[in-house]
Parts: structure tokens; C-alpha cells; sequence
């Protein structure tokens, strides 16, 4: 029986009870009536009959009432389910709403006005604050505390991989008549690079077909002129000759130049899709060391190579991810030109979160402070004569194997770059 039965059974018992006692309150009252206004023998047994039904219909009376006004009434709203069909799909309801919630793709946090603790309320945010993700939690706690309620901002946090940008906002919300703030977190570092990425590509790749496209006729004209001059070089007085041939071979050499730079270019928009393969990263240091050693010992240096373990292995491009390391090999060799006692050092581990990190440092003067967030961008350079295209080719290479490379600052000085797949 549902409590709705309950109650009316109970219902009808009280107004039977009620009923009961206003009859036997009738009778006794009636019957000491008739004692006292008639003239029967009787009267005397009358009267007392009719005063024992009275104290019997007050009796219960008031023994009803008490029951009434003891009896907790529990009000069901109308919107509450009653039967179990309708519990059973509310619960369906809120199990779906839990399952959207916890794999919904930013990351949700709840902050405690009064304590100011914050609480990972989902996956996504359980994942940010994991090993191998956020490396400064500290930080990244205080900026979601200091979040406005209705307002949006960007905030950069330490990870892993580097310093990363991130979307928030924040909205108070009331749980069970406790105030919180509810903050929701969205990374965008990998997505706003990959989109000035791509930007950069298509400029590369527009400059470089329209470049080529004027140039290539340039340096064909002017080695056709050479030769045409070279033929009427007798009908010409042997100065006119000499300052024509000057000419015509400086401006052939500047374009064969120009074209020669342009087309190291295209190999930014032109990178083969990554083919990846299980590969033993022992085996690929051994190789660069064997690539990289000649050249450093001619000149006194040294290069150090470790991997933690010998066994560990990855999955990724071979040939891209080696390209990224000779090209950052030889940088470190140009900075550290002029370095007495030059030193390179190539470490491979697991970090957290089961990822690869490579770390390639250098005992050279560094990059400058200021530099260092433009130091990936194509056609920025620090060398006089640098093309600007080795560590955005780095870059390009990485990501394209779905890591992400960096640059740290030493404490020991020199340049730190940190590869991570």
C-alpha cells in the first residue's frame, strides 16, 4: 500500500472516531435530560447511564483530536514522482546529465566562497590537475580564486609542457543553500598555435609561389643577356663591356640567390603527414650521436647522451622527430661557436603521464629574455645571417607527431630546449 492509501484509511479512522464520540456525546447528554425532566423511578440509574455514555463520547472526543493534532502531515509536491516508473526515468535523467557532465570537453571546478577550496567536479578537470598536466597547482588555484563572477579572461598556467593559455569563466550558483562559484576552464595553447601555424603556412606559401614565380624569369634573363653581350662584345669599348657584364652578373647571382632562399621556405608548407612507428629511443640518440661527435670533438667539445631506461621506446615519426634533433644539435653548435670548452647534453626520459621528454641543453650564452616568444616564429632570427626557418621547422615537426616543443631557461645559463610526445 503507497502512502497516499495510508493516509485516507487514516482519514477515514479519525472522522469515524469523531463521529462516534458526537453520537455518544448526544445520547448521555439526552438521557441526563430525560432523568431530570421526568418523574421515573428510574431516573437515578438514568442519569448516571446517560453521564457514563457522556464522559464515554468526551473520552474520545478528545483522545481524536489529540491524535490530529499529533500526526505529521507531509505535503507531496505534485511534481514529485509517486509511482516507480516515474522514479525510474528520473533517475535515467539524472545519470545522463551526470555522464554529459563529467565528459563535457572543458574543465569545471567549484570553488567554496567561504574557504576558498577548489573542487575538480569532472573528468576533464581531474585531468588538468593529474601528474603530467599542470605542474604548478598553487598557481593555478589562485587564478581560478581570483576569478569575477559574469566575466571572461585568459590566464596562463605552467604545465608540462610549458607555459599554456587557457580560456575561463566564472558564475555563482547555490547548491543546497550553500553559495559556490562554479569556474569553467578551457585550454586553447595547442589551438591558438595551430592556428598561427597554419596562418604562417599559407603566407609562406602565397610569398613563395609569387616570389619564385618573378624571380626564376629574372635570373633566366639575365644569364641570356650575359651571353648575348659576351657575343657583341666587339662592338663595345672594353669598359661599357666590363660594367654591363658587372652588372648583368650581379643581378643573375642576387636572383639565383633569392631563389635559392625562398625554396628553403616551401619545406615549411611541404612536410609530409608523420608516419608514426614504435622506435627504440636508445638506438635513435645513439644515431645522432654518431652524426653530431666528429664535428664537436674538432673543436674540443663534447656531447653527453643518456636515456632513462635503455629500453624505453615511443611511438612517433623517426625520421621527422630526427630532423627536429640534428636542427637543434646544430644550433647548439653555431651558439656555442665560441664557447672554450663547448657541451652538449641529450637526456630522454618518461615524465609524468607516461610521456616522452626530451631534453637538449647547451652550455652557450642563451637566448635573451625578450626573445624567447618569438624565437618559433618563421623568418625570426637572432643569427646575422639566419634564415629563420630551423626551430619553426622544429616546431611544425613536433606537433605534426603530436607533441609539443619549448624553451626553458637554465639556472646554470645556456639554452634548454624540451621535447615532449
Amino acid at each position: 500500500m503507497d502512502s497516499e492509501s495510508q493516509v485516507d484509511n487514516k482519514n477515514t479512522a479519525s472522522l469515524f472516531y469523531f463521529a462516534l464520540a458526537i453520537i455518544l456525546c448526544i445520547a448521555g447528554s439526552s438521557l441526563i435530560s430525560i432523568a431530570w425532566v421526568g418523574n421515573y423511578l428510574e431516573a437515578k440509574r438514568i442519569s448516571v447511564a446517560g453521564a457514563l455514555i457522556l464522559v464515554t463520547g468526551l473520552t474520545i472526543f478528545f483522545y481524536s483530536l489529540q491524535k490530529l493534532i499529533s500526526r505529521k502531515v507531509i505535503i507531496v509536491p505534485e511534481t514529485l514522482p509517486t509511482n516507480s516508473a516515474s522514479i525510474s526515468q528520473l533517475q535515467t535523467q539524472l545519470i545522463e546529465l551526470e555522464s554529459r557532465l563529467e565528459h563535457v570537453p572543458i574543465a569545471l571546478f567549484t570553488i567554496n566562497p567561504a574557504s576558498k577550496e577548489v573542487t575538480a567536479t569532472n573528468g576533464n578537470a581531474r585531468r588538468l590537475i593529474a601528474p603530467g598536466r599542470s605542474s604548478n597547482l598553487e598557481q593555478l588555484y589562485s587564478q581560478l580564486q581570483a576569478q569575477v563572477a559574469g566575466r571572461r579572461s585568459m590566464i596562463l598556467f605552467e604545465t608540462e609542457r610549458g607555459l599554456e593559455r587557457a580560456l575561463v569563466a566564472a558564475n555563482d550558483i547555490s547548491l543546497h543553500g550553500v553559495q559556490q562559484t562554479m569556474v569553467a576552464l578551457m585550454p586553447v595553447e595547442s589551438e591558438l598555435q595551430l592556428e598561427a601555424q597554419n596562418a604562417w603556412l599559407k603566407l609562406i606559401h602565397v610569398l613563395t609561389h609569387e616570389i619564385m614565380n618573378s624571380l626564376t624569369p629574372v635570373s633566366s634573363l639575365s644569364r641570356t643577356a650575359q651571353e648575348l653581350l659576351a657575343d657583341s662584345k666587339a662592338n663595345l669599348n672594353e669598359m661599357d663591356f666590363a660594367d654591363l657584364n658587372t652588372a648583368l652578373d650581379a643581378i643573375h647571382r642576387r636572383a639565383r640567390g633569392l631563389v635559392e632562399f625562398v625554396s628553403s621556405y616551401r619545406s615549411l608548407s611541404n612536410i609530409p603527414a608523420a608516419k608514426p612507428e614504435t622506435v627504440s629511443i636508445n638506438d635513435l640518440l645513439g644515431r645522432l650521436y654518431a652524426l653530431s661527435i666528429a664535428s664537436w670533438s674538432a673543436r674540443g667539445g663534447k656531447i653527453n647522451v643518456s636515456c632513462e631506461p635503455s629500453s624505453l621506446c615511443a611511438v612517433f615519426d623517426p625520421n621527422q622527430l630526427e630532423q627536429a634533433l640534428i636542427n637543434l644539435i646544430k644550433n647548439a653548435e653555431e651558439a656555442t661557436a665560441q664557447v672554450p670548452q663547448a657541451e652538449l647534453s641529450i637526456h630522454a626520459k618518461l615524465s609524468r603521464g607516461n610521456r616522452l621528454r626530451i631534453e637538449i641543453s647547451d652550455n652557450g650564452p642563451g637566448v635573451p629574455e625578450e626573445l624567447i616568444p618569438q624565437i618559433f616564429t618563421p623568418f625570426f632570427s637572432t643569427k646575422e645571417r639566419g634564415s629563420g626557418i630551423g626551430l619553426a621547422l622544429v616546431r611544425q615537426l613536433i606537433q605534426g607527431n603530436g607533441g609539443s616543443v619549448r624553451y626553458a631557461q637554465r639556472v646554470q645559463g645556456g639554452a634548454q630546449f624540451i621535447i615532449t610526445l
